[in-house]
């Protein structure tokens, strides 16, 4: 049951990594290079295995949710900052 758990959650993250490969083929709005695609799997597998180890150690189902929607709301924070630099920090290159 944990290895399928794992292997949902790697497989969510490589389809979300292949999504704006393909609309890279058909349009121009969409524009990344090889450290955008770095950048993204890092944070997409991270997120991932961190939510997979939480969901394997703590036993108390109420605080696997409240640490795994924190986890979350951290990864899209720091990916709105890096597509569009909501917060203006050098994080995002502004």
């Amino acid at each position: 049951m944990k290895t399928k758990r794992l292997t949902v959650i790697l497989l969510a993250a490589t389809f979300l990594l292949l999504l704006p490969l393909l609309r890279m083929q058909f349009s121009q709005e969409v524009n990344w290079d090889l450290f955008d695609f770095i950048v993204a799997a890092i944070l997409l597998y991270g997120t991932g295995l961190i939510i997979e180890l939480i969901l394997r150690k703590v036993k108390d189902s109420q605080k696997r949710l409240i640490i795994c929607a924190i986890i979350l709301g951290v990864l899209f924070l720091v990916w709105a900052e890096l597509a569009v630099g909501v917060f203006g920090s050098p994080f995002a290159g502004s």
